[in-house]
């Protein structure tokens, strides 16, 4: 038998990093993160979601026409471990105004993906918005997870811009990959690993902070300036 095939390196001290706790919060400045309960949350999304067709384009499931139909699916996600749903509160206005997962977690394999993510218009391109995602990446690599996950519809180029903006890195394409309300979906792949973290940290903990926007709340510096060193292979299609 061959001993000098290539191998990867050897993981010293690895231990394995425990699945999201059940009653996980995260709180940040400016949102909030929270179990995803239908009896608290679903009347206030679907008000925020109600007429906004479009936000579901690119999603699993939906649109959900009543509140009723949209309890309903809630209902059944509400207190899965994979997904871990959690509902997002913009801790200024007061308002529940989005949905996210962590999902595919491999603990045994340090992997964890980020998900569902549905921002309702109020929550788009907003510092809460960004929050969100800094507060479910630092807990995954707080954890021990070695490698956070995003994939995303392949047409769907605000999320492949959102990926990138964030620090995500690209990884392929995966062609006819799956079928989505009858429709043949390409996926994307992104993927932030444990080395990279540090350095996203602190371009978070920069943009993020109140001394980088001025009284009218505009940006001093762009976050996708801030990551673009960090990420280490470019989309193709966003360059």
């Amino acid at each position: 038998m061959r001993e000098d095939r290539p191998r990867g390196p050897v993981v010293e001290g690895w231990q394995v990093p425990p699945a999201p706790p059940a009653d996980l919060v995260l709180e940040g400045r400016c949102v909030r993160l929270e179990p995803l309960q239908a009896e608290r949350h679903a009347a206030l999304l679907h008000d925020q979601f109600d007429g906004q067709d479009w936000i579901w384009d690119y999603m699993g499931y939906g649109p959900f026409h009543s509140a009723a139909a949209y309890h309903r699916w809630m209902h059944g996600v509400e207190g899965g471990t994979d997904p871990k749903f959690f509902a997002l509160w913009d801790l200024e206005t007061k308002a529940c105004v989005g949905v996210t997962s962590y999902l595919r977690i491999a603990p045994e394999a340090g992997s964890i993906e980020v998900g569902n993510i549905h921002y309702a218009p109020a929550l788009q391109r907003t510092r809460a918005a960004t929050e969100a995602m800094a507060l479910m990446m630092q807990w995954a690599f707080d954890a021990g997870y070695r490698r956070y996950e995003w994939k995303c519809d392949a047409l769907n180029m605000p999320s492949r811009r959102a990926a990138q903006r964030l620090g995500f890195s690209y990884e392929g394409t995966f062609r006819k990959h799956l079928i989505v309300k009858g429709r043949s979906r390409d996926t994307a792949w992104f993927a932030i690993t444990d080395d990279q973290w540090p350095a996203l940290k602190e371009a978070y903990d920069v943009w993020l902070s109140p001394a980088n926007f001025d009284g009218e709340g505009r940006q001093q510096e762009r976050l996708g300036d801030l990551t673009r060193l960090v990420r280490v292979s470019g989309d193709p299609l966003q360059g």
